[in-house]
């Protein structure tokens, strides 16, 4: 009897650099491995990638995600361009000893970026301030900002900041966190390739490991609502497109950008429709 005898290569260099990516980021599927790849010159198509991927065994376990409601969302509509809204959100973890820590996300809507990630034991409304004057100071006044309604962000010291600096401050219905979904979907994935990988030993080491990953965040991380380029890249040919003039670009929190607003979205403005 004959039978056909596969004369594929054996590939073993690529499947050898595969598992090597998929070990350093191991919530990574085979479509941002198979960016990575092509960044570092390899020329096999995304098929051959998802071939192997499969008989390497890399396949990334999902975890058990949360029951969905049902229903018709509307698109949140922003002005395509940086600093046209901001979101803030906060994300807990604890440290090795057990003592819980806490991070401050601040993004920008429209580019993805991570403008800040702080991790403290403690941040109060004050320190919440302070932080958007330092971000202020760098980026420019945001469009508007957009928040739950935590004590944090709805005390005396943010409201008495916004009334000051005339921030158009936008507070969620209560119980609607996707209302604010931009910044809960980054804190996902901050939870998801970083805290639920990362045993924290104590502040320093958070302060530390939280900063290296939001630069890899916007920098080299590919990013599937933007097309996977990095928020950076993506923010850096989105002011060039709509020649924003607006305060000198810098990575912020040493983190970057995103996609140029949901779908239908002219690259000249869109009324912002939240909650």
């Amino acid at each position: 009897m004959i039978r056909y005898q596969s004369c594929r290569p054996p590939g073993t260099e690529l499947r050898t650099r595969l598992r090597d990516l998929a070990n350093e980021r191991r919530r990574f599927g085979y479509r941002r491995l198979f960016i990575l790849l092509r960044r570092e010159g390899e020329i096999s198509g995304i098929n051959r990638i998802y071939r192997l991927y499969r008989e390497e065994g890399l396949a990334v376990r999902k975890r058990r995600a949360r029951r969905k409601a049902i229903g018709t969302r509307a698109p949140i509509l922003v002005e395509a361009r940086a600093n046209a809204r901001w979101s803030l959100d906060f994300v807990h973890d604890q440290f090795a000893s057990g003592q819980r820590f806490r991070v401050l996300n601040i993004m920008d809507d429209v580019t993805r970026e991570c403008l800040a990630a702080i991790p403290d034991t403690s941040i109060s409304g004050r320190r919440v301030v302070r932080e958007l004057t330092m971000l202020i100071e760098r980026r420019g006044v945001p469009g508007m900002i957009v928040s739950d309604n935590g004590t944090e962000l709805t005390c005396n010291a943010v409201l008495g900041w916004c009334s000051e600096h005339k921030i158009n401050w936008h507070y969620i219905a209560p119980g609607k966190p996707m209302q604010n979904g931009f910044v809960e979907s980054f804190n996902g994935r901050m939870r998801d390739e970083l805290l639920n990988e990362t045993m924290f030993r104590n502040l320093a080491h958070a302060r530390i490991v939280i900063r290296d990953w939001a630069h890899d965040y916007n920098t080299t991380r590919p990013h599937s609502a933007l097309e996977y380029e990095t928020p950076e890249a993506f923010a850096k040919r989105l002011i060039s497109a709509t020649d924003c003039h607006t305060a000198p670009y810098e990575s912020s929190a040493r983190q970057s950008v995103a996609k140029l607003a949901p779908n239908g979205v002219s690259i000249r403005k869109a009324l912002v429709q939240v909650g």
